[in-house]
């Protein structure tokens, strides 16, 4: 299993598989031919489905036009047997025959991987890789998940948490301050800032959950509109995890501290999501991204309210479970209907979670690692219309981004 930091990234919107994973690609294919002059770039599956409205074009002209010229060419109904979101470079001579192709996956979340392994890895090592097994290790040894991910990271741990943390505060900020329409065809206006403003003039029950909605609103508008999130797991469930933390610091007067730790849980709930099933919408649907990103915020709330190994991993079973089956369907193939509003409501059932949780002892039928394995065989029986492509579900009937 990897380093937790590859489920928290610090990039620009909106969409972690297909803007900051080709981003990194065309970089990584850059450096191998910085004296070419001529590229061409074949996006396949749900990477050209929906590349327009999450920019993947200029994602990979941002690198590689700096070269010389870059010519994309789109197979949105051509799928790759390793990945729906496949990328082939081909770096060429003055002749425009062919000198290297290169193959590669954004998988999620990021992530790239050659169809064999993850690429730039970081440092890490879990012995365990299932959370009944992690649970049983904390009930054995008295610790908890936070100190379980402390053991296998590198030293480097609360460093990196800290700037995440910080990164996500500011987007949450940002986001609150920011107004206007969202760019794309769709004319989107902000929210977050009138859901902030309405929500503190209610009384304290309602204002919670209205501030929560805020929070959860301005980091994904954010993200929308291309500004520096932090990815948890993806770009396009990047409102979840830190509009709760964000809330319950606010409300409760969290230190940071304890905030880190939330974070080392929620990173591993993510990151056991990643190893086992899915993070990646064109692969599983939305249940691997907003879905996960439930799981990871209900078990970092509940971490902070003082809940026992046992009622931390039921917080995060639920999250998961009452997203299974979510359709990831992009109006337009863009990260704004229905994925801004998914995220301010999984930020609510994500509370929901946590308090469910901590009134019962943590016992219960399902676990955790049983959810992760529905989700991934719920979402390989998903039709691919339902899964990033903008076929089908709440998509149909809208024209793509020009």
């Amino acid at each position: 299993m990897e380093s937790i930091k590859e489920i928290y990234k610090i990039g620009h919107g909106p969409s972690s598989s297909h803007t900051m994973g080709p981003h990194r690609a065309s970089e990584m294919f850059r450096d191998r031919h910085s004296d070419c002059h001529n590229f061409e770039v074949t996006l396949f599956g749900s990477l050209a489905a929906t590349g327009k409205g999450h920019l993947t074009d200029k994602a990979v002209q941002d690198v590689l036009s700096h070269c010389g010229k870059v010519t994309i060419v789109w197979r949105p109904n051509e799928f790759l047997p390793f990945h729906p979101n496949a990328m082939t470079f081909k770096a060429l001579d003055d002749n425009g025959t062919v000198i290297d192709e290169w193959t590669v996956y954004s998988v999620g979340g990021g992530a790239l991987s050659d169809g064999k392994d993850y690429l730039e890895k970081s440092n890490a090592d879990y012995p365990m890789t299932q959370m009944t097994d992690i649970l049983h290790w904390c009930e054995r040894t008295g610790r908890s998940y936070w100190e379980y991910v402390q053991q296998c990271e590198d030293s480097d741990l609360w460093d990196y948490l800290a700037e995440i943390w910080r990164v996500m505060k500011q987007s949450v900020r940002n986001g609150l301050e920011n107004d206007g329409v969202l760019p794309g065809p769709l004319n989107l206006r902000r929210k977050a800032s009138t859901y902030f403003i309405k929500a503190r003039g209610y009384k304290q029950s309602l204002q919670s959950r209205g501030l929560v909605f805020a929070y959860a609103l301005a980091v994904s508008e954010e993200n929308a509109s291309g500004g520096m999130i932090v990815t948890a797991p993806t770009c396009g469930s990047c409102g979840v995890v830190p509009s709760v933390l964000y809330h319950l610091q606010e409300t409760r007067d969290f230190s940071d501290a304890r905030i880190l730790r939330a974070l080392a849980t929620a990173g591993l709930v993510g990151n056991i999501a990643k190893s086992n099933a899915s993070i990646s919408g064109a692969e599983v649907g939305c249940q691997g991204e907003v879905g996960v990103a439930c799981a990871m915020a209900s078990a970092a709330a509940n971490q902070l309210f003082g809940g026992s190994p046992a009622q931390i991993e039921y917080a995060a079973e639920m999250g998961l479970e009452h997203h299974l089956g979510m359709t990831c369907d992009p109006v337009c193939g863009m990260v704004q209907i229905p994925c801004i509003e998914r995220n301010a409501y999984a930020a609510a059932r994500a509370l929901d979670a946590n308090l469910y949780s901590s009134f019962t002892d943590g016992g219960h039928r399902v676990s955790y690692d049983k959810v992760l394995q529905v989700m991934k065989e719920t979402g390989c029986d998903l039709p691919s219309v339902y899964k990033e492509t903008s076929q089908g579900g709440l998509a149909k009937d809208y024209e793509q981004m020009e």
